[in-house]
């Protein structure tokens, strides 16, 4: 049974009362609005590089008026999609010129994703073979999660596993439904394990590379610590996801989203003896495999990680002499992917012209719910970046840290962490506004420059567990099907086990800093 059809049964569950994800987002929107009418409006100097100047904050009169400002609010979701940053002025508006700012780009990925994955589900080998891998490794279910949360983890750490991970729902929601669990298992191995990865990043180039280069210290600069931070924070996570599933699997009411009735009726089809796979059947998964290897490959920062060249955070590509094998591939090399591939795929399972065209546009329109959340989510850092207001708030941190023991720095660094990772994101971007101000404040306080980068890199994956405007979080929820309130209340008590560890590792790298 596939994945669209098992989703069209509500789980046997009450309904929560809690807010919908899009009304949460748009919460979080007009909340952030309000709060710009009361911070200052400002902005650093920038070097030749363009990044701000440590000390060199000024106040500036606001760049909006109010009507402006409304106006700005509305179009935020349009914004979101497919605004433009003004390469002079930075405003980002629809008919700008200069750097996409929008989301369209995985606004697209997720809608090709919907479609490639529905046109598998359409010739029935998928369903078989997860019935497949399902039966064969029923009893050895722990081991898949330990694998998949590791490789994906590992990902992350290396190069910022992220958006990626969506396309991978489809897969993991009926294998982990058919191996007894839930779909909370299922977004913990797609999207926890990746974030919890980047907790612990060790040359990710888009966090640690930016950062380092924004710094002045090598990639390789703190990597023992990272590397610490990633074993035990996996090892915690894998260790509690494993709690969770064989507690859900022992007793299925003990499940914090239920099982609907096509959930059950995958768990007992577990129980059956599958039939052969035909050729065409594996045919068609092979190719399914190929393509998400293809994928994973494609993206892979390689001259970045194995020869330390920086990396474009906007393209994601090498910068200078990139490997002979290295695609350079992003997000819109991949949507192609995914639609030629479902093309590939309609013709090798003989499913015609006509209906690959209406299994395609299904997916599509499934999709398009979580695509949206993940426009609107965008619209809150274009009613940040258009009033100016995240260099107040930046400058704000900058006082805060200034003066501070090594230990209370880095305490202080983490809690700084917190909102800045809010306003501009803990990715690439953020991480390049943020270093230039906050690494050299760590030599008057002793403290390493690249442990602030750790603490930084931390600090923003672990919020981005719980923040509502984290559009691949939000995504990948829609996606499994699995409320917000549900899976706080699986997440919120990893958090706090996630934090010990983070806190204890950075008071180590102060002590041997």
């Amino acid at each position: 049974m596939s994945e669209n059809n098992a989703g069209e049964t509500q789980p046997e569950r009450k309904t929560s009362a809690f807010p919908a994800p899009l009304t949460i987002i748009l919460g979080v929107l007009v909340l952030v609005w309000l709060a710009a009418f009361l911070i200052p409006s400002g902005q650093y100097q920038l070097d030749e590089t363009g990044s701000p100047i440590a000390g060199s904050f000024q106040r500036i009169d606001a760049p909006m008026t109010f009507g402006a400002r409304v106006g700005d609010l509305l179009l935020a979701p349009v914004n979101g999609l497919y605004g433009i940053q003004d390469a002079e002025t930075g405003h980002v508006g629809p008919f700008n010129t200069g750097r996409m700012f929008g989301s369209v780009q995985v606004f697209l990925f997720i809608l090709a994703i919907g479609g490639f994955m529905t046109v598998v589900f359409a010739t029935g080998a998928l369903d078989r073979g997860i019935h497949h891998l399902a039966h064969r490794y029923r009893t050895q279910g722990p081991v898949l999660i330990v694998l998949l949360s590791l490789l994906f983890g590992i990902l992350a750490s290396v190069m910022a596993w992220s958006d990626e991970t969506l396309g991978f729902y489809a897969l993991m929601v009926p294998l982990m439904i058919a191996l007894g669990y839930d779909r909370i298992v299922a977004v913990a191995v797609v999207s926890v394990a990746p974030f919890v990865g980047v907790i612990g990043s060790t040359i990710n180039p888009f966090v640690i590379g930016v950062g380092s280069a924004e710094a002045g210290v090598s990639i390789g600069d703190g990597i023992g610590l990272r590397l610490l931070m990633f074993v035990l924070c996996m090892g915690a996570m894998i260790g509690y996801t494993l709690w969770y599933a064989a507690r859900v699997k022992a007793d299925p009411s003990k499940s914090l989203v239920g099982l609907t009735v096509a959930d059950r009726a995958l768990v007992q089809a577990d129980a059956a003896v599958p039939a052969p796979l035909s050729r065409r059947d594996k045919r068609i998964i092979g190719l399914v495999v190929f393509t998400f290897v293809l994928l994973t490959f494609s993206i892979m920062p390689w001259g970045a990680i194995l020869g330390n060249y920086e990396v474009d955070y906007y393209t994601h590509k090498t910068i200078g002499t990139p490997f002979v094998w290295e695609l350079g591939w992003w997000l819109p090399e991949l949507t192609a992917l995914f639609f030629v591939m479902a093309i590939v795929i309609g013709a090798v399972g003989r499913l015609g012209e006509q209906e690959t065209a209406r299994a395609f546009i299904r997916g599509v329109v499934d999709f398009t719910g979580p695509a949206f959340l993940v426009v609107v989510a965008r619209g809150v850092s274009v009613v940040m970046n258009n009033t100016q207001t995240i260099d107040t708030v930046l400058n704000a941190m900058e006082g805060l840290v200034t003066g501070a023991s090594s230990a209370g720095f880095v305490g202080l660094v983490f809690i700084a962490s917190l909102p800045l990772s809010f306003l501009v994101g803990p990715g690439s971007a953020g991480t390049a506004l943020t270093m230039p101000v906050l690494a050299p404040l760590g030599d008057f306080a002793g403290v390493d420059r690249s442990l602030v980068i750790t603490t930084w890199a931390a600090a923003g994956a672990w919020l981005r567990l719980v923040l509502p405007i984290n559009a691949l979080l939000i995504a990948g929820l829609a996606l499994a099907k699995v409320g917000f309130d549900q899976y706080l209340r699986f997440i919120l008590p990893l958090m706090g086990i996630l934090l010990v560890i983070i806190i204890g590792v950075l008071l180590l790298g102060v002590a041997l800093s």
